[in-house]
């Protein structure tokens, strides 16, 4: 397993992140115990979850087998708070008083002390940057998390917090998690990229496969898949530039005798500045499968192909 410091900071991470959307949703204890397992036998140690994720059954999961296991030192717990947990007023958002409750729900779900990169899973415009910052601060400071990070910001944003951070003293923002594969790469590689590199933030992506479209279940004129996201992928990813894209993986993929999602994640593996891509499983050979991309060292020419295929303007 190939590892990364994440960002500045000096925790390492394998440079692939199980994502567990699917935890409670799709997948229940059961398999999601076998997902895990497999995972950590592979040598993966990097884990991202939410708190709004089947609302908190994800993390409950999570911290079920982290305490079956007893391996906690061991795994790097990533989640994130933001999202709606409840319908009053008060039960979303970046707010102190948001932030202090959901640490202590998610740090109980998860049957823990610590949190090891807590996120903001969004941006809070209603919120004071100096309000968000300094309660994730105090959290630093208490030992309940180790590093703070945010998901889903805009590089004026992100380099708003940073400078606010710089000003007070406080912790800062050390990972990004934004939207990013071969199809969407303008937003994160436009202005955050660079704004990443410069500043040693670490970036762990998500919907690297595309919600599914580059693992292959895809096929112009075939029938879509029985999924919830069919859909969605049907409207932004089954369009020409998207059949090109996924022309240039499966080719690729042929050559190498790799699998197109292991093609798809071996280029964000290997784009400069990336920490680690973020993809789900549902069962142990699929985690073993993704976690192929890794040592799936891609050639100049086979980059160059996938750059190409991808091109935005």
């Amino acid at each position: 397993m190939l590892y990364r410091n994440l960002g500045r900071t000096g925790m390492k991470v394998s440079a692939f992140c199980l994502g567990t959307n699917t935890f409670g949703r799709t997948t229940d204890q059961a398999q999601s115990d076998a997902v895990l397992d497999a995972f950590f036998e592979q040598g993966g140690n990097f884990v991202d979850t939410s708190d709004s994720y089947s609302r908190g059954q994800s993390e409950t999961i999570l911290g079920n087998w982290i305490k079956a296991r007893g391996n906690r030192a061991d795994v790097i717990v990533a989640t994130k708070v933001c999202s709606p947990m409840g319908d009053g007023p008060n039960d979303r958002g970046l707010s102190r008083l948001h932030i202090m409750a959901g640490v202590e729900a998610s740090l109980r779900r998860l049957q823990t002390d610590y949190i090891d990169l807590y996120q903001a899973h969004r941006d809070d415009p209603d919120t004071p940057l100096d309000e968000t910052l300094r309660a994730f601060d105090d959290l630093v400071r208490q030992g309940k998390v180790r590093y703070v990070a945010c998901s889903n910001y805009r590089s004026w944003r992100l380099m708003e917090a940073l400078w606010v951070s710089d000003k007070h003293n406080l912790a800062r923002f050390e990972c990004l998690q934004p939207k990013y594969n071969l199809m969407f790469r303008d937003e994160y590689e436009r202005e955050l990229e660079a704004l990443c590199r410069e500043q040693q933030i670490g970036v762990i992506t998500y919907s690297s496969l595309g919600s599914g479209f580059f693992s292959g279940k895809y096929r112009p004129g075939q029938p879509l898949p029985g999924t919830v996201r069919a859909t969605g992928v049907e409207r932004d990813y089954m369009n020409d530039r998207g059949w090109r894209i996924l022309g240039a993986v499966d080719d690729v993929a042929k050559g190498r005798g790799a699998t197109p999602s292991q093609v798809a994640l071996a280029w964000i593996v290997r784009r400069p500045g990336i920490t680690a891509p973020i993809a789900s499983a549902t069962s142990p050979e699929q985690i073993r499968e993704l976690l192929g991309s890794v040592e799936l060292d891609l050639s100049d020419e086979e980059l160059a192909k996938l750059a190409e295929a991808s091109a935005w303007s």
